[in-house]
Protein backbone atom coordinates (compact mmCIF):
# COMPACT_ATOMS: atom_id res chain seq x y z
CA UNK A 1 0.00 0.00 0.00
CA UNK A 2 1.85 2.85 -1.10
CA UNK A 3 -0.54 6.01 -0.02
CA UNK A 4 1.54 9.14 0.21
CA UNK A 5 1.46 10.87 3.39
CA UNK A 6 1.55 14.22 4.55
CA UNK A 7 4.04 14.66 7.34
CA UNK A 8 3.61 18.30 8.85
CA UNK A 9 6.00 20.45 10.22
CA UNK A 10 5.95 21.64 13.99
CA UNK A 11 6.08 25.27 11.94
CA UNK A 12 2.98 24.51 9.77
CA UNK A 13 1.16 22.89 12.77
CA UNK A 14 1.87 26.09 15.20
CA UNK A 15 0.42 28.57 11.89
CA UNK A 16 -2.52 26.28 12.01
CA UNK A 17 -3.61 26.46 15.65
CA UNK A 18 -2.92 22.89 16.18
CA UNK A 19 -0.34 20.97 18.53
CA UNK A 20 0.77 17.58 17.59
CA UNK A 21 0.50 14.39 20.85
CA UNK A 22 4.21 13.95 19.66
CA UNK A 23 7.19 14.99 18.31
CA UNK A 24 8.68 13.07 15.49
CA UNK A 25 12.86 13.56 16.14
CA UNK A 26 14.13 12.12 12.79
CA UNK A 27 17.48 12.02 13.08
CA UNK A 28 20.55 12.62 11.20
CA UNK A 29 20.57 9.31 9.73
CA UNK A 30 16.62 8.45 9.27
CA UNK A 31 17.10 12.23 7.47
CA UNK A 32 20.33 11.85 5.22
CA UNK A 33 21.18 7.91 5.02
CA UNK A 34 19.64 6.10 2.30
CA UNK A 35 19.03 3.07 3.99
CA UNK A 36 17.28 4.52 7.06
CA UNK A 37 15.45 7.18 5.53
CA UNK A 38 13.27 3.62 5.09
CA UNK A 39 13.34 3.19 8.87
CA UNK A 40 11.57 7.05 8.72
CA UNK A 41 9.25 5.97 6.31
CA UNK A 42 7.95 3.16 7.89
CA UNK A 43 7.28 4.49 11.52
CA UNK A 44 6.14 7.50 9.97
CA UNK A 45 3.32 5.01 8.41
CA UNK A 46 2.75 3.21 11.97
CA UNK A 47 1.97 6.91 13.41
CA UNK A 48 0.11 7.60 10.55
CA UNK A 49 -1.58 4.49 10.79
CA UNK A 50 -2.57 3.93 14.53
CA UNK A 51 -3.73 7.66 13.91
CA UNK A 52 -1.24 9.47 16.31
CA UNK A 53 -1.33 13.19 15.59
CA UNK A 54 2.68 13.84 14.92
CA UNK A 55 4.81 16.29 13.66
CA UNK A 56 8.41 16.90 12.56
CA UNK A 57 10.99 19.80 12.79
CA UNK A 58 11.94 19.92 9.00
CA UNK A 59 15.04 21.79 7.99
CA UNK A 60 14.59 23.33 12.13
CA UNK A 61 15.98 20.19 12.99
CA UNK A 62 19.82 19.90 14.06
CA UNK A 63 21.72 16.71 15.15
CA UNK A 64 21.64 16.59 18.33
CA UNK A 65 25.18 16.35 19.16
CA UNK A 66 26.07 13.08 20.11
CA UNK A 67 28.58 12.34 17.79
CA UNK A 68 30.38 15.72 18.95
CA UNK A 69 30.51 14.99 22.49
CA UNK A 70 31.67 10.71 22.26
CA UNK A 71 34.13 12.34 19.95
CA UNK A 72 35.44 14.40 22.76
CA UNK A 73 34.22 17.92 21.55
CA UNK A 74 32.06 19.20 24.47
CA UNK A 75 31.54 22.77 23.08
CA UNK A 76 30.42 21.87 19.75
CA UNK A 77 27.73 19.35 21.49
CA UNK A 78 26.74 22.34 23.58
CA UNK A 79 26.55 24.39 21.31
CA UNK A 80 24.43 22.15 19.17
CA UNK A 81 22.00 21.71 22.07
CA UNK A 82 21.14 24.90 23.20
CA UNK A 83 20.28 25.67 19.78
CA UNK A 84 17.75 22.84 19.63
CA UNK A 85 16.85 23.87 22.91
CA UNK A 86 15.87 27.30 21.94
CA UNK A 87 13.60 25.68 18.70
CA UNK A 88 12.19 22.66 21.21
CA UNK A 89 10.97 25.37 23.69
CA UNK A 90 9.68 27.43 21.64
CA UNK A 91 6.93 25.15 20.18
CA UNK A 92 6.70 24.25 23.43
CA UNK A 93 7.43 20.10 22.99
CA UNK A 94 6.67 17.72 26.10
CA UNK A 95 6.76 14.63 24.23
CA UNK A 96 9.73 13.17 21.53
CA UNK A 97 9.70 9.91 19.92
CA UNK A 98 12.85 8.99 17.79
CA UNK A 99 14.04 5.73 16.07
CA UNK A 100 17.56 6.35 16.82
CA UNK A 101 18.83 5.37 20.32
CA UNK A 102 21.47 8.02 19.93
CA UNK A 103 19.49 10.42 19.94
CA UNK A 104 17.30 9.00 22.38
CA UNK A 105 20.11 9.22 25.02
CA UNK A 106 21.37 12.57 24.11
CA UNK A 107 17.84 14.12 24.23
CA UNK A 108 16.56 12.40 27.42
CA UNK A 109 20.04 12.39 29.76
CA UNK A 110 22.06 15.32 28.37
CA UNK A 111 19.14 18.17 27.37
CA UNK A 112 17.76 17.89 31.08
CA UNK A 113 21.62 19.37 32.33
CA UNK A 114 21.16 22.41 29.80
CA UNK A 115 17.68 22.97 30.20
CA UNK A 116 15.85 21.23 27.86
CA UNK A 117 13.34 18.90 29.83
CA UNK A 118 10.93 16.60 27.57
CA UNK A 119 9.31 13.31 27.79
CA UNK A 120 11.67 10.82 25.21
CA UNK A 121 10.53 7.78 24.48
CA UNK A 122 12.23 5.21 21.57
CA UNK A 123 10.45 3.92 18.60
CA UNK A 124 10.21 0.34 19.80
CA UNK A 125 8.21 1.51 23.11
CA UNK A 126 5.95 3.11 21.50
CA UNK A 127 5.34 0.29 18.70
CA UNK A 128 4.95 -1.87 22.36
CA UNK A 129 2.46 0.06 23.74
CA UNK A 130 0.57 0.09 20.19
CA UNK A 131 0.73 -3.47 19.99
CA UNK A 132 -0.17 -4.28 23.56
CA UNK A 133 -3.29 -2.15 23.36
CA UNK A 134 -4.12 -3.33 20.29
CA UNK A 135 -3.71 -0.74 17.77
CA UNK A 136 -1.28 -2.27 15.64
CA UNK A 137 -1.59 -5.97 14.63
CA UNK A 138 1.17 -8.59 15.22
CA UNK A 139 0.04 -11.96 12.84
CA UNK A 140 3.52 -13.65 11.51
CA UNK A 141 2.49 -12.59 7.77
CA UNK A 142 6.20 -12.61 6.07
CA UNK A 143 7.77 -14.05 9.42
CA UNK A 144 5.80 -16.72 9.97
CA UNK A 145 8.31 -19.77 10.83
CA UNK A 146 11.43 -17.34 10.25
CA UNK A 147 14.00 -17.38 12.60
CA UNK A 148 14.58 -13.84 13.99
CA UNK A 149 17.47 -12.42 16.40
CA UNK A 150 17.14 -9.07 17.58
CA UNK A 151 20.81 -7.23 18.31
CA UNK A 152 20.85 -4.74 20.88
CA UNK A 153 21.56 -1.02 19.99
CA UNK A 154 24.22 0.09 23.47
CA UNK A 155 22.23 3.76 24.01
CA UNK A 156 19.08 1.17 24.35
CA UNK A 157 20.09 -1.74 25.85
CA UNK A 158 22.99 -1.19 28.59
CA UNK A 159 22.69 2.81 28.18
CA UNK A 160 19.24 2.88 29.25
CA UNK A 161 17.65 -0.36 29.83
CA UNK A 162 15.13 -0.83 27.20
CA UNK A 163 15.44 -4.67 26.52
CA UNK A 164 11.71 -5.71 26.75
CA UNK A 165 10.15 -3.41 24.41
CA UNK A 166 12.26 -4.42 21.16
CA UNK A 167 11.83 -7.95 21.94
CA UNK A 168 7.71 -7.75 22.36
CA UNK A 169 7.79 -6.38 19.22
CA UNK A 170 9.21 -9.30 18.13
CA UNK A 171 7.79 -12.31 20.32
CA UNK A 172 4.13 -11.49 19.25
CA UNK A 173 5.01 -12.72 15.51
CA UNK A 174 4.63 -16.16 14.53
CA UNK A 175 8.25 -16.87 14.44
CA UNK A 176 11.06 -18.53 15.99
CA UNK A 177 12.56 -15.63 18.35
CA UNK A 178 16.42 -16.62 19.14
CA UNK A 179 18.64 -14.24 21.34
CA UNK A 180 22.49 -13.99 20.39
CA UNK A 181 25.10 -15.46 22.87
CA UNK A 182 26.30 -11.76 23.45
CA UNK A 183 22.89 -10.10 24.20
CA UNK A 184 20.74 -7.66 27.03
CA UNK A 185 23.17 -6.87 29.52
CA UNK A 186 25.90 -8.52 28.53
CA UNK A 187 25.56 -7.10 24.51
CA UNK A 188 28.33 -6.37 22.58
CA UNK A 189 28.28 -3.08 20.02
CA UNK A 190 27.91 -3.60 16.77
CA UNK A 191 30.94 -1.01 16.07
CA UNK A 192 29.33 2.22 15.59
CA UNK A 193 28.91 3.77 18.72
CA UNK A 194 31.71 6.60 20.25
CA UNK A 195 31.98 8.30 17.03
CA UNK A 196 33.46 5.56 15.30
CA UNK A 197 30.35 5.33 12.39
CA UNK A 198 32.36 8.45 11.12
CA UNK A 199 36.17 7.53 11.21
CA UNK A 200 37.63 4.43 9.88
CA UNK A 201 38.43 1.17 12.92
CA UNK A 202 41.56 1.54 14.72
CA UNK A 203 44.33 -1.64 13.91
CA UNK A 204 43.40 -4.98 15.80
CA UNK A 205 42.52 -8.15 15.42
CA UNK A 206 38.94 -8.14 13.99
CA UNK A 207 36.41 -5.42 12.96
CA UNK A 208 33.96 -4.83 15.99
CA UNK A 209 30.76 -5.81 13.27
CA UNK A 210 32.30 -8.37 11.98
CA UNK A 211 33.08 -10.10 15.85
CA UNK A 212 29.28 -9.24 16.05
CA UNK A 213 28.68 -11.49 12.62
CA UNK A 214 29.92 -14.43 14.52
CA UNK A 215 27.30 -14.41 16.60
CA UNK A 216 24.66 -13.82 14.22
CA UNK A 217 25.61 -16.57 12.25
CA UNK A 218 26.06 -18.71 15.08
CA UNK A 219 22.17 -17.93 16.24
CA UNK A 220 21.67 -19.20 12.44
CA UNK A 221 18.71 -16.07 12.32
CA UNK A 222 17.44 -15.57 9.00
CA UNK A 223 16.17 -11.80 9.82
CA UNK A 224 18.20 -9.39 11.99
CA UNK A 225 16.14 -7.14 14.10
CA UNK A 226 17.65 -3.71 14.52
CA UNK A 227 16.17 -0.49 16.57
CA UNK A 228 19.57 1.53 15.64
CA UNK A 229 20.13 3.34 12.14
CA UNK A 230 24.19 3.10 13.28
CA UNK A 231 23.71 -0.57 14.13
CA UNK A 232 22.18 -0.93 10.71
CA UNK A 233 24.64 -0.17 8.89
CA UNK A 234 27.29 -2.44 10.80
CA UNK A 235 25.16 -5.20 10.57
CA UNK A 236 24.58 -4.91 6.56
CA UNK A 237 28.46 -4.26 6.23
CA UNK A 238 29.03 -7.31 8.09
CA UNK A 239 25.97 -9.29 6.17
CA UNK A 240 27.93 -8.23 3.10
CA UNK A 241 31.13 -9.04 4.29
CA UNK A 242 30.14 -12.66 4.69
CA UNK A 243 28.34 -12.92 1.75
CA UNK A 244 25.47 -13.37 3.01
CA UNK A 245 22.44 -10.64 1.74
CA UNK A 246 20.80 -13.50 0.09
CA UNK A 247 20.06 -15.37 3.50
CA UNK A 248 20.23 -12.90 5.97
CA UNK A 249 17.59 -9.94 6.09
CA UNK A 250 18.69 -6.97 8.49
CA UNK A 251 15.24 -5.31 9.34
CA UNK A 252 14.21 -2.27 11.40
CA UNK A 253 11.46 -3.32 14.27
CA UNK A 254 9.56 0.24 12.81
CA UNK A 255 10.08 -1.95 8.89
CA UNK A 256 9.23 -5.03 10.76
CA UNK A 257 5.88 -4.05 12.42
CA UNK A 258 4.98 -1.54 8.96
CA UNK A 259 5.19 -4.92 6.85
CA UNK A 260 3.05 -6.92 9.36
CA UNK A 261 0.22 -4.50 9.24
CA UNK A 262 0.49 -4.56 5.28
CA UNK A 263 1.84 -0.57 5.61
Amino acid sequence: MNTTIKIPTMAEMMAAGEKPEILFWVGCAGSYDERAQRITRAFAKILHHVGIKFAVLGTEESCTGDPAKRAGNEFLFQMQAMSNIQVLDAYEIKKIVTACPHCFNTLKNEYPELGGNYEVIHHTQLIQELIESGKLKAEGGDFKGKKITFHDPCYLGRGNGVYEAPRKALEILDADLVELKRCKSNGLCCGAGGGQMFKEPEKGKKDVNIERMDDILQAKADVVAVGCPFCMTMINDGVKHFNKEQEIEVLDIAEISAKVNGL
